[in-house]
């Protein structure tokens, strides 16, 4: 997809950009295959590609109507490098977006992007999803969690449900139908006090399939959620 059939799909959308919007493209991948080569950021590194499976995938919470430009307090857990959250920030600009991963030197890398992009409203904190899930600050403030391509539904749902208000939502992005996760998380959607509401399948403009999960937060988590750092992984639930 090169970048000018990445504009005229979304114009199509009713999406159109700026030539500020458009700048922030084409910044952002300068920027994602400059720092490539520092630190792992993404095996893609195709302008083609990139534009296709980084900037077009990552649209697709506001593409298909779960996500609008309001100032939506969204968190992004695990973004690596930006995806899905700040492709969806440079297209809906009111977002409120924080992204909490890992490793401290994407988020080095994100801080220098948003600098760059010149985006406000975007806070970045290196850590584990699991510590930051048991701070009062973060705990229960987030209108929309999303994930991409993070971990399997069992892990996921502990590692963002936390963050949630009531009746928030995950948004979990995945290239594979995901109906078999699903299945095995039903015990830790329960404990959570969360429930699957929609399993959304739709194709990227190439053919290939993608899944939203929508998963809404129904009452408080309790309090023993998240577990301490690695256990979710080790022992889900």
């Amino acid at each position: 997809m090169t970048p000018q059939e990445f504009y005229d799909l979304l114009a199509q959308e009713g999406f159109h950009l700026s030539d500020k919007q458009k700048h922030q493209f084409e910044s952002y991948f300068n920027l994602l295959v400059e720092w490539n080569q520092k630190i792992n950021l993404t095996a893609i590194t195709d302008k083609n590609d990139v534009y296709l499976k980084h900037f077009y995938d990552s649209l697709a919470p506001v593409l298909q109507g779960l996500i609008t430009d309001s100032p939506i307090k969204l968190l992004d857990i695990g973004a690596g490098a930006g995806f899905p959250s700040l492709p969806m920030k440079i297209l809906c600009p009111q977002l409120d977006i924080t992204i909490i991963d890992s490793l401290n030197k994407r988020i080095n890398f994100l801080n220098l992007l948003a600098e760059e992009l010149e985006l406000t409203g975007v806070h970045f904190y290196h850590g584990r999803a699991e510590d930051f899930g048991q701070d009062k600050s973060f705990r229960a403030s987030y209108d929309i969690v999303t994930a991409r391509a993070v971990a399997r539904m069992q892990v996921l749902s502990e590692l963002t449900i936390p963050f949630l208000k009531v009746n928030g939502q995950l948004l979990a992005l995945k290239a594979a139908a995901a109906d078999q996760e699903l299945i095995q998380a039903q015990g830790a959607l329960k404990l959570l006090f969360a429930k699957v509401t929609e399993n959304r399948t739709y194709q990227l403009p190439n053919g290939d399939q993608r899944t939203i999960t929508i998963v809404e937060k129904k009452k408080e988590t309790p309090n023993k959620y998240p577990r301490r750092a690695g256990l979710p992984n080790k022992k889900p639930l």
